[in-house]
């Protein structure tokens, strides 16, 4: 019973159809009888009989009437042959049994019907010639194959279903083999999917070998072949996964993929589309973050299989990242700074949230109140009291604090490290020196990084040291050469701590220009949930330790559906990330808090086509059950003679005999069954269809409206470029700093091209500080400290490129060498700079660029000469480095002097100097204004002279 023309049709006596060779000779008959004439009494007639008959040709049948009859006999031979519609496969000729090796794994889900139905017609055609069955699934465990009756055959296959994963044909084959030798008259017939993983090409082959001289069919065309899901990506903009298909199909094919949460709710779905002969594209799901953070499946619709869907865990989502950084936002270099690094070693897997014109403090408060699961401090050091505590219970409530150091950690205390941490740093040619750079050693097998490869170019020239104690060793994640750590790690309570021992950019160590700083953050990241709200379950990822194993909790059957879990399924490790197997199926693994998902196919999975031209005879499935076309065939016949038997009568003349009355009700009942006929056609309704909204994204809190004292405020403040002092209360205080930079902006008037106006004193708790440059802060001997709502706007304020100059005003009155010992205004300065996030600091060097910002200066005297100014360190010099001036990336945000600058520089309304100076000369008032000059151009125009001084250098090289 083979198909007719490729056809799904067979005969069940194929040899009546030879009657069709005799209906020539039927249309040359029927064409040679003439109809029966017309009989019309008249009586004259007989009048008639005496006239000689002259010799006449007979009528013939109308052509179309012979069509039609020829069409009644052939469709009565037809009949009798006994046609059949989807004929089961048949197999091939022979004296044993039939052998049924069927392809189970989830490539045949979805067209699993046909093959069922194909594998139930090669049973039913068994049965009537006789024979057995042997049933070989390949997704099932391989057991001794014996020969069945049709009828278990029959319910075998009833209750047999695809496995959820991609089966080792080997120990099918290795059934077959047996089955065979067993069995040396028997036939095979391979349902075969027609799709191996790349790699598993070679499969036709071995059939061919272990089948041997047995006959052999293959079932492989007539059904859709399948599509698979593999490597979602959640990134920036969009989620992205990739669609797949063997390569056997070369026409276009379209599809939908479709985003489900945990409850199976839909969220979003994506078109694909396939190009000619391509085996793979990608569906594109445009969603907001958080919409896509809930996304747990991903399936093609209208493909039920395993392997057309994807699971998705927490390790997947894209978490967001709030980062805050201890350097100044105005950075001239902003392609060196750590943000830089930071931003796009976590581009690829995290959103990036940064504070934008926010201090410190404010920015922690604000990302703790956005509920963010992870938070990185690049060179943080002091935090308020407040902020420390309130960041320290976010840890403990599940967030992931991360730090990188540099000189305001390394200078700083506090308690949010996981380790015990040496003050200042070992640095390459310092007092704790290494001879050479140091490498990279390795990662520990407890640490998150253990599957990391350790890359051999990392070096690092400076670090941050631990002290060393019995937990050290326990919470190093990452070490150098030396053994010293890299990388520290706390679990505490449901948080986790982590510190890189390096900065975020390349000037300890040029880790972050390695690909393992991604992988590195990438694990960091992961131990945090995608939102506040599961970080504080903790997770599973985060607190999993080497071997710890978690069993299946929801798993998906072949058809992509989830079923309970199986006796036989086995838990697999927690950081578990390979294929489904038998042992393993697709699904959930773990408590509902840290699900882990296990899929079909893996992100570099690929599906090839199988080339079975070389297994024997190639048939195509039955897509449906066989049909007996007798029956429809004899109802054709019956109808045909019908209206055979109506033409003869109507040429025969009785549609004469009809009269018009009896017409009339004939034809209103034809128009009747027509209109009907039309107004029964069903109409369509399309159905619109329209997205979730989007969830607003976070955003900062609105500006609360300034009042009209602010407004004022904001008017005078930017109406011109002005210096600003802090009120301190003292009012003989307020008032020397008052006519000391009103003395200042008049020097500068007249010595140079900027033009102030008039400055202003500024209430640190109320006023806006951003407005100024540069604000003079004297130092009141005994003041109360600022609350620290009041250090953290100051705190921003510098972390936003203004500088403060702090003068305690007591340069007469410390004893040289004490650092301010036993000073009451160094004792307040100490109080409020431990509230502030202060850089390392140093006096200001001989090259340093404040010394050549307008005036040629060695030192930056007061109404006292003999202090120290200190200012923000700069990074160490080059080896062998000659410069005449050096600068960092930005302006110090913080001038420490103890000098007197403003009561040097206090004038009257007629220009006389109000106060003393300690030398009894001018020239120290002049070198005063000169020092203030030099400051207020420094934090006008930053590194500007250190570029200035090198041009005849460049000139030089240039040749010109």
């Amino acid at each position: 019973m083979n198909g007719l023309f490729g056809l799904p049709l067979a005969f069940a006596t194929p040899l009546v159809l030879t009657a069709l060779i005799g209906l020539p000779l039927l249309w040359f008959l029927l064409r040679l009888v003439p109809p029966r004439p017309r009989r019309i009494a008249f009586a004259p007639t007989r009048l008639l009989l005496d006239i000689p008959p002259k010799e006449e040709t007979p009528a013939r049948t109308p052509w179309w009437l012979t069509v039609l009859r020829l069409l009644l006999a052939a469709l009565i031979i037809l009949a009798a042959a006994g046609p059949i519609w989807n004929p089961p496969v048949a197999g091939p000729a022979a004296s044993g049994p039939v052998v049924l090796l069927i392809d189970s794994g989830w490539p045949a889900a979805a067209s699993w019907e046909a093959r069922r139905a194909s594998a139930q017609g090669v049973v039913a055609d068994a049965d009537l010639q006789g024979r057995g069955v042997i049933l070989i699934p390949t997704g099932e465990p391989p057991l001794d194959p014996r020969v069945l009756r049709p009828t278990e055959a029959r319910e075998r296959l009833r209750t047999l279903s695809p496995v959820p994963h991609v089966p080792d044909r080997a120990p099918a084959l290795a059934s077959l083999a047996k089955a065979l030798e067993a069995t040396p008259g028997a036939a095979v017939i391979y349902l075969s999917d027609g799709v191996a993983l790349e790699g598993g090409e070679g499969i036709p082959a071995e059939i061919v070998r272990v089948v041997g001289q047995h006959p052999l069919t293959t079932l492989a065309d007539g059904v859709r072949e399948p599509l698979a899901l593999a490597g979602a990506d959640n990134a920036i903009d969009a989620l992205t996964v990739k669609v797949l298909r063997a390569d056997r199909d070369t026409q276009p094919r379209q599809g939908v993929v479709r985003a489900l949460d945990m409850r199976g709710l839909a969220l979003g779905q994506a078109a694909f589309d396939f190009e000619p002969g391509a085996r793979e594209t990608q569906a594109r799901i445009d969603l907001p973050v958080e919409i896509r953070n809930e996304i747990a499946r991903l399936e093609i619709v209208d493909e039920a299989s395993a392997g057309a869907v994807q699971l998705l865990d927490k390790r997947w989502r894209r978490r967001t990242v709030g980062l805050v950084s201890g350097t100044a936002a105005d950075q001239r270099q902003p392609l060196l700074a750590p943000s830089y690094y930071l931003t796009r070693a976590l581009a690829p897997f995290a959103d990036v949230r940064t504070a934008e014109g926010a201090g410190t403090s404010e920015a922690i408060d604000r990302f703790i109140d956005q509920k963010l699961p992870v938070i990185i401090l690049s060179d943080v050091g002091t935090l308020p009291d407040e902020t420390h505590a309130r960041l320290a219970r976010w840890i403990e409530g599940g967030g992931v604090l991360v730090r990188f150091a540099g000189p305001r950690l390394a200078n700083g205390s506090d308690d949010l490290v996981p380790v015990t941490l040496r003050r200042g740093g070992r640095v390459l040619g310092g007092s704790l020196s290494w001879e050479q750079p140091q490498t990279l050693g390795g990662f520990t097998a407890e640490g998150p990084f253990r599957d990391v490869p350790v890359p051999n170019d990392v070096t690092v020239q400076r670090q941050v040291l631990a002290e060393p104690d019995g937990l050290l060793a326990a919470r190093t994640w990452a070490t150098l050469s030396d053994g010293t750590p890299l990388v520290t790690g706390e679990r505490r309570s449901a948080g986790t701590l982590v510190l890189f021992h390096v900065t975020a950019d390349t000037s300890w160590s040029n880790l972050p220009l390695s690909g393992a700083f991604v992988d590195m953050l990438r694990r960091v990241v992961a131990l945090g949930g995608s939102s506040a709200a599961e970080a504080d379950n903790g997770g599973t990822t985060a607190t999993a330790t080497t071997g710890e194993t978690v069993a299946p909790s929801r798993l998906l059957d072949g058809f992509g559906a989830f079923r309970p879990t199986t006796p036989t399924a086995k838990a697999i490790p927690v950081g578990y990330n390979g294929r489904a197997s038998a042992d393993h199926p697709p699904g959930f693994y773990g408590p509902p808090e840290g699900l882990v998902a296990v899929n079909a196919l893996l992100p570099r999975d690929r599906l090839v086509a199988l080339d079975l031209t070389g297994l024997g005879t190639l048939e195509p499935y039955r897509a449906g059950t066989p049909q007996d076309l007798r029956t429809p065939l004899l109802i054709a016949v019956i109808a045909l003679l019908l209206v055979d038997s109506l033409i003869v009568f109507v040429l025969g003349g009785g549609l004469s005999r009809l009269t018009a009355r009896r017409a009339a009700p004939a034809a209103a009942l034809v128009l009747a069954l027509a209109l009907g006929l039309v107004a029964g056609l069903p109409g369509g309704i399309a159905l619109a269809q329209t997205a979730p909204p989007s969830p607003p994204a976070a955003a900062a809190p609105a500006p609360k409206p300034m009042t009209p004292a602010e407004m004022d405020f904001a008017v005078k403040a930017t109406s011109s470029t002005r210096l600003a002092y802090v009120i301190t209360g003292d009012a003989e205080t307020d008032e020397v700093s008052r006519s000391g930079l009103a003395g200042l902006t008049r020097f500068l008037g007249e010595r140079t091209a900027l033009e102030a106006g008039e400055p202003m004193g500024v209430d640190l708790s109320r006023d806006e500080l951003a407005f100024f440059p540069l604000i003079y802060w004297p130092i009141v001997p005994g003041a109360a400290k600022p609350s620290p709502e009041t250090l953290a706007r100051v705190d921003s304020f510098m972390k936003q490129g203004g500088t403060v100059v702090f003068d305690t005003r007591d340069a007469e009155t410390v004893l040289p060498g004490s650092n301010g010992a036993g000073s009451p205004a160094n004792d307040t300065l100490r109080a409020i700079l431990a509230g502030l996030d202060i850089p390392e600091l140093e006096p200001v060097p001989r090259d340093h660029v404040l010394t050549k910002a307008f005036y040629l200066l060695r030192d930056f005297p007061g109404r006292f000469s003999g202090g120290k100014t200190w200012v923000e360190a700069l990074p160490a010099a080059e080896e062998g480095e000659e410069r005449p001036a050096r600068a960092g990336d930005g302006v110090s945000p913080v001038v420490i002097t103890s000098n007197d600058l403003a009561g040097a520089w206090a004038v009257a309304e007629d220009g006389q100097p109000l106060l003393p100076m300690s030398s009894a000369g001018p020239r120290q008032r002049e070198l005063a204004f000169r020092a203030g000059a030099n400051l207020v151009m420094y934090v006008l125009t930053g590194n500007y002279k250190a570029d200035q001084v090198h041009v005849p250098a460049l000139l030089e090289r240039l040749g010109q």
